[in-house]
């Protein structure tokens, strides 16, 4: 991994206000381009908004007039771009949360939410492939919301390679403060996967009664916060990501425990019983 800057956005996403939504990203994105952020990361949902009842109605085709504003501008500012979006699905009647991943060469990427929340099964489906990409200067991967409450997701994807996990959310100010919530579990999964999180949401209310509220994260691969903005209020966090620590810590040769890449001493033999079904 080389030494990246990314930046995070926490925006107020309206329903069915998919223009406006676009142009204030666009203004996001110009920042992040003139600051040289290498990759820029909105919420869960950013594009379209977090609506489960009019999923349908709300859903876009990717390729579509949406995803294809936001390939232009990675374009344009030589950026990566990751964003929300509920995509229309050709093979089945519920679409999918859907983050897009936009390159600034003309490709473009997409991650499909792989765990649904009780109250979204009804309304969407979940995507079944748990991809890492890759970029110039690291390997990097998506995971949505309730996807980081499964442990194994992270662990998958540092397996797989990817050194930045980037957690796009859309929790709702009901749960409570988000940053004691996020720390509880997010460090462990930074840490025990050596990996750099990187977690951005949704805040304000979303047109139809939704509150969101907020909150951008960056952690380190030994569980070290580097930046972040609890302010309660639309924003962009930069941060640069150092490569020395992740780099030495996946270094073939260590000379200590307390740098260990944990995932290469697992025991697969032993962890059968986590595909089993215990309902």
């Amino acid at each position: 991994m080389e030494k990246l800057r990314l930046a995070l956005v926490q925006m107020q996403s309206i329903i069915g206000d998919t223009k406006n939504n676009l142009e204030k990203m666009s203004r996001f994105v110009q920042k992040a381009g003139l600051a040289n952020a290498d990759f820029i990361c909105f919420p869960e949902l950013a594009i379209t908004g977090y609506n489960r009842e009019q999923a349908v109605d709300l859903a876009e085709e990717i390729p579509g007039p949406s995803s294809e504003f936001i390939l232009n501008l990675a374009q344009k500012h030589k950026i990566i771009i990751l964003t929300g979006i509920i995509e229309k699905s050709a093979e089945n009647q519920k679409p999918y949360i859907t983050h897009l991943i936009c390159y600034p060469d003309g490709r473009y990427f997409k991650y499909r939410k792989t765990h649904l929340g009780a109250s979204e099964k009804p309304f969407f489906s979940p995507g079944d492939e748990l991809p890492v990409f890759e970029a110039g200067k690291a390997n990097f991967a998506v995971q949505i919301c309730w996807d980081c409450h499964f442990p194994e997701v992270s662990t998958i994807y540092s397996l797989k390679g990817a050194e930045v996990i980037f957690a796009p959310h859309a929790s709702p100010t009901i749960v409570g403060d988000r940053r004691e919530i996020w720390l509880r579990y997010l460090q462990a999964r930074a840490y025990d996967n050596s990996v750099f999180f990187a977690v951005c949401n949704l805040i304000g209310e979303n047109g139809t009664g939704s509150e969101f509220c907020g909150g951008l994260l960056v952690i380190g691969p030994k569980g070290q916060i580097i930046a972040e903005d609890f302010s309660n209020k639309e924003g962009i966090l930069k941060a640069d990501l150092p490569s020395e620590q992740i780099n030495k810590i996946r270094q073939e040769e260590r000379k200590s425990m307390r740098n260990s890449f944990y995932l290469e001493y697992r025991r697969p033999e032993l962890y059968g019983e986590l595909i089993q079904d215990f309902k």
